[in-house]
């Protein structure tokens, strides 16, 4: 039997909140350490993980001999630092979106990891998700004919969420440019084969409560002349889950919740660092972020509702895997473990299998950087009012994904 994976988590926040579910419920990886800033989070961490070992800093962690892998999930501005530290201790990476703020911490990063010969991966994205790498293998099958378009719109209420001073900063990451390009502009990469030409975009910063732009269209356009769209409205208006038939208005928030929200916002009495802390682990509202990670029929979500267009059909998500119409009608393909949790896995899976079984690490640096570039020119784009030509886009390796089944149910 393989050795297990030894990891520890780099920051204790809600990000890491939302991996925990899938590391326990994966054999094959110890969680054995943490490092965080604030003494409460790891006091909790420590409750519920009596066997791990805590730190107070992050290179204390990386120190740690028995490591084999750190999580970075620390504030956006310590993305590249933090990866960088724990390449020079040797552990293997995985990194939250985004990467990084630039791509030459990007370059800084992967340069680390080369040198000491570890691995990096770039995680936390929709792409990761069964629903869409079943779109990529049926698309791949040519069953569908040839591409033609891709589109993804989201309506959230990222912009209600709790956030820390570093998050309302655009400066350090701040706005869903940043925080949401991640998920669409990955999987429209990896559906699309990955070479991306160009992005023509605009981005929107509509509320004066929160000084980070929370909205963004863009167009992009791959080598081959495939059209792609993404849209990211993340003000808690109208939700995306609203448009599903077995769908809710509910996505971190009801709509009174968010009423009373904005009015608290707009008041100045919303107390934003206990609501952050309570959404961490152990804290009063930890099981409504864990339980975006439970099974349960798909929701747009953050990631948005997904259309791929091929010569001969459509294809979108369905409440347990994808609608497929097509000449023949409407299909539908399920998938075993559909649930919310399930993409979060598959990065654990991926970082496994590359640094304990030696398989190759898809969603690399060099992959992850590829996606950076795309946020980075959509805010370009916005700016500037011009269509930005992108030059770190790398393709889809061939045998990606080449053991998933597709299965069909009548």
């Amino acid at each position: 039997m393989a050795r297990k994976l030894k990891v520890g988590l780099a920051g204790i926040g809600v990000g890491a909140a939302e991996i925990l579910p899938a590391m326990e419920g994966m054999p094959e990886l110890d969680l054995v350490g943490g490092a965080d800033l604030v003494p409460e989070t790891l006091q909790r961490f420590r409750e519920r993980y009596p066997d791990a070992r805590t730190y107070d800093s992050v290179a204390k962690l990386c120190a740690d001999p028995e490591l084999d892998a750190v999580w970075i999930a620390t504030p956006n501005r310590f993305h590249a630092e933090h990866a960088i530290l724990a390449a020079e201790h040797g552990k293997h990476v995985v990194v939250e979106k985004p990467m990084a703020l630039s791509i030459e911490q990007a370059e800084k990063m992967l340069e680390a990891a080369d040198k000491h010969g570890v691995k990096l991966l770039a995680g936390h994205t929709q792409s990761f998700s069964p629903a869409i790498r079943t779109m990529r293998k049926l698309i791949q099958s040519g069953e569908l004919g040839k591409l033609c378009a891709i589109h993804i719109w989201a309506y959230s209420d990222w912009m209600l969420r709790p956030r820390t001073p570093d998050e309302l900063d655009f400066n350090q990451g701040g706005g869903v440019p940043y925080r949401q390009v991640p998920h669409q502009g990955d999987s429209v990469r990896l559906l699309g084969g990955g070479l991306l030409r160009s992005v023509r975009a605009m981005t929107g910063q509509w509320m004066p409560e929160r000084p980070i732009p929370g909205y963004y269209s863009a167009y992009l356009e791959f080598e081959d002349g495939t059209p792609a769209s993404i849209v990211h409205n993340g003000y808690g208006y109208f939700l995306g889950n609203e448009l599903m038939p077995w769908g809710e208005s509910k996505q971190e928030y009801t709509l009174e919740q968010r009423t009373e929200i904005r009015k608290a916002m707009r008041t100045g009495t919303r107390d934003e660092t206990r609501d952050k802390q309570d959404m961490r682990l152990g804290g009063r509202r930890q099981e409504a972020v864990l339980r975006r990670n439970e099974p349960g029929p798909w929701l747009p979500g953050d990631l948005g509702l997904v259309i791929v267009s091929c010569e001969r059909g459509d294809m979108r998500h369905s409440a347990h895997g994808v609608y497929v119409y097509d000449d023949d009608g409407l299909r539908e393909v399920t998938l075993a473990g559909q649930g919310r949790s399930r993409g979060r896995r598959a990065e654990l899976e991926e970082l496994y299998n590359g640094v304990v079984l030696g398989k190759p690490i898809f969603h690399d640096g060099r992959w992850g950087m590829a996606t950076l570039e795309v946020s980075l020119a959509i805010m370009q784009s916005a700016r500037e009012r011009r269509e930005i030509m992108l030059t770190h886009q790398v393709p889809v390796p061939a045998d990606y994904d080449a053991n998933l089944d597709v299965v069909p149910v009548s």
